[in-house]
């Protein structure tokens, strides 16, 4: 063999064993992501791409590792390279569009969305782009959540956190403090366990914090809730119990909900529960207020996306009955998970299906004003919520204080537990009424002015007179209402030093009719019979009114009797026979205290006042000539 063709055949068979090496960097690559260790398998692709072996390939793996690291900066660099590759999947156009959604690029992100669209791509009715204002209305929002600081979080996973009498526990991957440490290899931190503080506590906690009992295995363990009366946990944990780990047809293991009970200070007497299964998962659990349902988190069959809010009832002997989901308006093709139930029933979980500001964010549920059923969600908005992972939302007994964690940039760890203290919006409400029938007065305006008496809400009372208007807390506030033909009335009032707990400041308003001009409502006007002039009961019945109002709420008001017929008859006897009316009207006015001097005319009209178009010759109903049979009553005074 001359040299030239030795040194060929050492090329062919370095390429060759090259090559090979590289195929096997990829198979271990593709095997550590199978087994979701992602850490270990982004530094294979890595080195794959640097080696430029299957380069396109190893990029969308690379990238993909780094989303399901929750790692949306990275991810939206690799991905920026993979939407450039030839007949790429159109998948990765939305992987791309979430990614940058995640680093805050909002706009460049509803490029991407679009494209995935016109693509041909099916984007779920409650995605992201459903509200393209979305992003402004949420930070445009009033703010109602302020964070405050929690002391306990380590360098490791920390979330979950549920408060319990004087004590919070929360779930945590940090297990300091111990010689031997089991790794998860999806992110290469240690397997989370149940720990225990006090509340307000400012020391570290170790491992010396776990929670006493069985609650905590070689695996995943958390996070946990607690019935009312502190006896019985439900608690998340992998497929694991009594030693055994099971593992579903892929070589998964699931997540289950056990029970424990309290005994002696120790959770112990653990219960698999019967909605759980090996080949599905289900965590995340949460009790209502009275403990009578079950709310949790789960891929089972019948699942919409991911995983679904699912829902159970919990009968008073434990078993449970009644397992559904919770129904389209919450879950979406997408995740939902880490479900909360607060004490006024609303439904508070964490998905990255609805529309939201990064990857997942925590939403509450809207109910029906005639029923329990849930009809929207909202996005809880900033500072609950970020760019990045937001979720296991809970609300303390008070509606008040809480926690929830999230990964975003700041914290101590990879995820990390916020606590927050609630400023629930205030307002203002109140009825505006007829300060002479006392009824209400619909279509009234009423404006809200601050301390300097610059305008600030302008708004219309409803049919029922009833007005309701957001204000601010720690203000000074003017409220005046005013309508046509009436005195317009005002109130000041303060939001400074009241409850946080308060949401509510009633201010009513009275209008009293324009002096000479405005009527008594129609419910004070009164009726006869055809040809007669005698008090009707029902007449004498409203009459009774305006002397409780004369005598009783305006004493200082005068008034003025008219009183009229309908066009039959002659208008000379139709005269004389509204001024008999005229006069049984006052002298019954009079017989019940009304002093003389405070009617200052009862005058008849005759015909001459119809209240319709009932003339001599027209063909009029009954009932129509009597609204024309009437005696009504001028203000003159009020005070």
């Amino acid at each position: 063999m001359n040299t030239k063709s030795y040194i060929l055949v050492c090329i062919a068979l370095t390429l060759s064993v090259s090559a090979f090496s590289q195929q096997g960097k990829q198979k271990r690559a593709d095997t550590l992501f199978n087994k979701f260790s992602f850490v270990k398998a982004a530094k294979v692709y890595r080195e794959l791409i640097q080696n430029n072996y299957n380069k396109d390939y190893a990029t969308r793996q690379l990238a993909d590792c780094y989303s399901y690291l929750r790692d949306p900066k990275n991810a939206s660099r690799y991905y920026k390279s993979v939407v450039k590759q030839e007949d790429v999947p159109i998948d990765y156009y939305y992987k791309y569009a979430q990614s940058l959604r995640g680093m805050k690029k909002y706009k460049e992100s509803q490029t991407w969305l679009q494209r995935y669209k016109d693509s041909g791509g099916v984007v779920s009715a409650n995605d992201f782009s459903k509200d393209i204002n979305f992003i402004t209305s949420i930070f445009g929002a009033k703010q109602q959540y302020f964070l405050d600081r929690v002391r306990f979080n380590s360098k490791y996973s920390d979330f979950g956190a549920f408060e319990h009498g004087d004590k919070v526990y929360f779930a945590s991957s940090r297990d300091e403090g111990v010689s031997v440490k089991r790794l998860y290899g999806w992110n290469e931190q240690p397997f989370l366990d149940v720990y225990v503080t006090d509340v307000g506590s400012k020391r570290n906690v170790d491992h010396t914090g776990k929670v006493k009992g069985d609650i905590n295995s070689i695996y995943h363990d958390g996070p946990v809730t607690i019935t009312k009366d502190g006896k019985t946990m439900y608690f998340s944990r992998n497929n694991f119990n009594k030693d055994v780990e099971v593992k579903d047809k892929k070589g998964l293991t699931n997540m289950k909900i056990y029970r424990a009970t309290l005994v002696d200070g120790e959770w112990t007497n653990l219960e698999d529960l019967p909605i759980n299964g090996d080949a599905f998962s289900t965590q995340h659990a949460a009790l209502n207020n009275d403990d009578s349902k079950l709310y949790f988190a789960s891929d089972r069959p019948g699942t919409k996306g991911g995983s679904d809010i699912w829902a159970v009832d919990i009968h008073h002997d434990g078993s449970l009955i009644n397992l559904r989901n919770v129904g389209d308006v919450v879950n979406t093709e997408s995740a939902e998970g880490f479900p909360f139930i607060n004490n006024e029933g609303v439904l508070f979980f964490s998905s990255d299906g609805h529309t939201g500001l990064g990857l997942l964010d925590i939403f509450a549920t809207i109910k029906g004003e005639d029923s329990d059923d849930i009809v929207d969600v909202i996005n809880l908005g900033v500072p609950v919520n970020s760019n990045k992972d937001d979720f296991s939302f809970v609300m303390n007994s008070n509606g008040i204080t809480g926690y929830f964690a999230s990964n975003r940039q700041g914290g101590r760890g990879s995820d990390d537990i916020y606590a927050f203290h609630r400023e629930p919006v205030l307002h203002v409400e109140g009825v505006i009424t007829d300060a002479i029938n006392t009824k209400p007065i619909a279509n009234s305006i009423v404006t809200l002015f601050d301390e300097n008496n610059q305008q600030v809400a302008y708004m219309e009372t409803d049919e029922n007179g009833y007005y309701q208007i957001n204000i601010d807390r720690n203000k000074d506030y003017k409220i005046v209402g005013s309508q046509t033909k009436y005195i317009d009335d005002y109130r000041t009032f303060t939001s400074k030093n009241i409850q946080t707990e308060l949401t509510t400041i009633t201010a009513n308003l009275l209008l009293n009719p324009v002096q000479d001009v405005v009527k008594l409502a129609e419910l004070n006007t009164i009726y006869f019979d055809f040809d007669k002039h005698n008090i009707r009961e029902d007449a004498a019945l409203e009459l009774d009114k305006i002397v409780s109002l004369m005598l009783n709420d305006y004493p200082e008001m005068v008034i003025r009797i008219e009183s009229h017929t309908d066009s039959r008859g002659k208008l000379s006897y139709n005269d004389k026979l509204s001024i008999d009316r005229a006069n049984a009207t006052y002298e019954y006015l009079i017989s019940k205290g009304i002093v003389p001097e405070r009617i200052t005319e009862h005058q008849g009209f005759g015909e001459r006042r119809l209240t319709n178009g009932c003339e001599d010759g027209q063909n009029c109903e009954e009932e129509e000539h009597q609204l024309n049979r009437r005696t009504q009553f001028i203000v003159v005074k009020m005070e």
